[in-house]
């Protein structure tokens, strides 16, 4: 296991904890009642819905034992409220490029990324640049055209959502 804490925001461990429900008390169950009728059919080699729920139930039994260990080593961070006067996690952040194009961000943890760009993990190399920073601080955030200089332009911590 790795020594790094598994930081995560309170909305973030609820829609986990909401997954793995929804998991184990929706999606399982038909798909076991599937397999067991399917394998009291006789013949397993050729019988497709034993082999595609057997491969569907391998599927959901792997996203709830991933979801169990996130969630039993999860340390949830509630820093809803805080004064805006330095960047922790859970922060939103709005900063400043050289070009002075602005953009907002949200430190969270790993487990809480979405597919848009909003939501930062506080392990990526943008939130470790903007940690510990306060509003007017100007940092360097390394990226792979080279270093950039960016404004902390402003700092809230919203209330979970």
């Amino acid at each position: 296991m790795s020594d790094v804490p598994n930081y995560i925001t309170p909305a973030g461990f609820r829609r986990l904890s909401e997954e793995l429900a929804h998991l184990w008390r929706v999606e399982r169950p038909p798909v076991v009642a599937t397999v067991a009728w399917a394998a009291g059919n006789g013949d397993r080699s050729e019988n497709g819905d034993y082999i595609y729920g057997k491969q569907k139930l391998r599927q959901i039994d792997r996203r709830i034992r991933h979801l169990s260990k996130r969630l039993d080593s999860a340390v949830v961070v509630d820093n809803a409220g805080k004064a805006p006067e330095r960047v922790f996690f859970g922060a939103t952040v709005t900063f400043a490029h050289e070009g002075g194009d602005e953009r907002t961000v949200t430190i969270v943890g790993v487990d809480e990324l979405d597919a848009g760009d909003t939501r930062i993990s506080w392990r990526s190399p943008m939130a470790t640049a903007i940690l510990k920073a306060r509003v007017g601080d100007v940092v360097t955030l390394r990226t792979p055209r080279g270093p950039e200089q960016i404004e902390i332009v402003a700092i809230r911590y919203d209330a979970s959502d």
